[in-house]
């Protein structure tokens, strides 16, 4: 903003240059494109990703069932990591115990799976989503999280939006700035022989 203030300024000034005209127009371009574009980018980012996210809610919930499994038994090698209910993504938390539940078709079901457990004992019971074939998954994501990572992808395309226009203007004025030196060169190729002698140019 004060490059295009002084600039404006200065327009009047007789060592004013081609190239702080465009250098002015870049810095202004900039400051309107961060100012309009890069919100623009980032709404229009974050409202396709709450969109596609809201129909996988949508799909999670209709597909995925929520049922009591049983502990029959612990894992031959128990171990355990951070069990996350709300995560998409496939089992392989919690502690890995034996357990039977059942399907939606109400067929009974065991197998190998993760819960949400610190010291299973058999009896112990605890909540497990499966698929339609009673196959163990993930809980369906929430609408919360769904407007979170909604809302955390367009602040990112906003800010790599930020980033490309000032990554442009700087190259912008990059290029200017060496077309400068190129005709200051040119310049002095022409002048620097005769410089400092008596008449020189007259």
């Amino acid at each position: 903003m004060r490059t295009i203030v002084g600039l404006w300024r200065w327009r009047h000034n007789p060592l004013y240059r081609g190239t702080d005209l465009a250098e002015a127009w870049a810095a202004l371009t900039a400051l309107l494109l961060l100012v309009l574009g890069a919100p623009a980018a980032g709404l229009v980012s974050g409202n396709l990703a709450d969109a596609t996210l809201r129909k996988t809610v949508r799909e999670q919930q209709e597909q995925r069932h929520r049922t009591t499994a049983v502990v029959v038994g612990r894992d031959a090698k128990p171990r355990f990591t951070a069990y996350d209910t709300e995560s998409p993504a496939e089992p392989g938390s919690g502690v890995r115990v034996h357990a039977s539940w059942r399907a939606p078709d109400g067929g009974a079901r065991t197998g190998q799976v993760s819960a949400p457990l610190y010291t299973p004992r058999a009896g112990d019971r605890f909540t497990l989503w499966t698929d339609p074939q009673g196959r163990p998954v993930r809980a369906p994501m929430n609408v919360s999280s769904a407007r979170f990572h909604a809302v955390m992808a367009g602040i990112g395309t906003a800010l790599l939006a930020s980033g490309v226009i000032e990554g442009g203007r700087r190259l912008v004025v990059w290029r200017l700035v060496q077309r400068r030196y190129r005709r200051l060169d040119q310049a002095w190729a022409q002048v620097g022989p005769d410089w400092g002698r008596t008449g020189a140019g007259s």
